[in-house]
This record gives C-alpha cells, structure tokens and sequence, in this order.
C-alpha cells in the first residue's frame, strides 16, 4: 500500500500580500483551489490515502474547503497542524503514524505536473527499498535544488547554488519508504532554523538507495506572483485541450 503526504504549510511570505488573509495553497489556479491539483495527481497514481500536513491560522479552511476528500476521489483524507516554520522534513515527521510502516510519494502542496505520475510511482513501488526523486530540466537550476547525475546515479543534491553543476532540478514529489522519519530523527537545523528535505535525499543517496527519474511534460510550483501566473496559464491551456478533445465533432451532412 502507498499512502500519500501533501505538505501544505508555510507562510507564503514571498506571495506577499496575497497570503496576509489565507494559506497560500488556497490561492486560486485557473478555476480551483491550488490545493485540488496535487491531489488531483495522487489520485490519478492510483493513492486513494492522502494526509495533508498544513500550517498557519487557516489551517481549518482545508477542512471547510476538502470535507473528507470523497468529492477528490480518495477513501480518506486525514489532517495534521504544523506549528511555526520547521521546514519540509519537520512538516513530512507529522505524518509518521499515517504512513505505518508503508511507502509514501510526498507532494509540495505548491507543485503541479501535466502528466500523470503513475509510471513514476508503479516504478517505486517494484524498488526493493529506498527512496526516488522525480526531476525536471528548468533554464533557472539556481532557485532549486540542483542534481548531480553520474552514469544513471544521483550523486549529490545542492540547494540554491550559485554554480549549478547540472540545469536538472528536484521537483516537489518525493517517494520514500519508511526509513525517512528515521533519517528526519537525526537531522539538525539548517542557517534557516529548518529541517531541510535535501538532507533527507542526501542521507538516501549516501546509503546508495536513491532512485531518480525525470518527469515528462510541464512543471511548474506556484510559490511567487510569476510562478503563479505561470501555473495558471499552463493549467488553463491543458483544460481548454481536454474540453476541446471532449467535444463531439460536428456531423456534416
């Protein structure tokens, strides 16, 4: 069983002011709350066990908003609160006794793919064990974090460099097994004062159990005023192709 983790906390201080009132991944993308669309991807990989891990003063919104998550399609959607700003692997920790033993793919509630990541998730679940991360080609590597890949292998992650050794980036999917919250367990704060997820990938790709993959189709977060313009053009290019390949074509006589 693959259960699913979106982390939807944070104070999306860099989406200023338009996060002063609700949490970021409330904002709208094209016709939905950004929230639908993570799990809109998780759903279509077949994952019908969601948690979402989120964060700040509208943290009861989710609830209002996904009730129980039958309307997404899923059997059970659970909620956990993160409190302050401890970072990614701080927030993934929260969601220890959902998982129970089993492997998880972990979303940035902020992350939105075009294509499906069924092939990606089937492909983990045949890994004997470890952890994979999905990764995309970007022209701007410096905002991300940045993967080294020698002879198929994942050799180091770097975060922010000012010298990207590689223009592949880590998305914001991750699959694990349930070493991770071990691994979280021995991790110290970062100059932010966060737990940070590159130090979970770098413990995993030390133990020679780190799996990569590179997604098809467009990626984009939706974290800054452009990203967000961005995600919602993309997404409403993709809705208008799949209302235009639905409609029945005109009989001619």
């Amino acid at each position: 069983l693959m259960k699913g983790v979106v982390l939807a906390g944070g104070l999306g201080k860099r989406l200023e002011p338009l996060t002063r009132i609700t949490n970021k991944h409330l904002l709208p993308v094209y016709n939905r709350p950004m929230i639908y669309y993570p799990l809109d991807t998780l759903v279509e990989a077949g994952i019908t066990e969601i948690m979402i891990v989120t964060g700040g003063y509208c943290a009861g919104e989710f609830l209002r908003l996904l009730g129980n998550g039958s309307e997404c399609g899923l059997r059970d959607l659970h909620y956990t609160y993160q409190r302050g700003e401890g970072g990614i692997a701080e927030a993934l920790a929260l969601a220890e006794h959902f998982v129970n033993g089993d492997r998880m793919v972990v979303m940035l509630g902020d992350n939105l793919v075009e294509q499906s990541i069924r092939p990606h998730v089937e492909s983990f679940a045949a890994q004997e064990r470890g952890a994979q991360i999905l990764l995309k080609e970007v022209e701007d590597p410096r905002r991300f974090g940045v993967v080294e890949v020698r002879d198929g292998r994942v050799v180091s992650i770097e975060e922010k460099p000012a010298h990207p050794k590689s223009n592949l980036v880590v998305t914001g999917i991750y699959l694990y097994d349930a070493q991770v919250f071990d691994i979280i367990r021995t991790l110290t704060p970062s100059e932010r004062g966060e737990l940070e997820i590159t130090d979970v990938n770098n413990a995993y790709i030390r133990r020679g159990q780190m799996a990569s993959r590179v997604l098809e189709g467009w990626w984009t977060d939706a974290g800054l005023p452009e990203t967000l313009y961005r995600a919602t053009t993309l997404v409403r290019e993709r809705e208008l192709k799949r209302r235009h390949a639905a409609r029945p074509e005109p009989v001619t006589a």
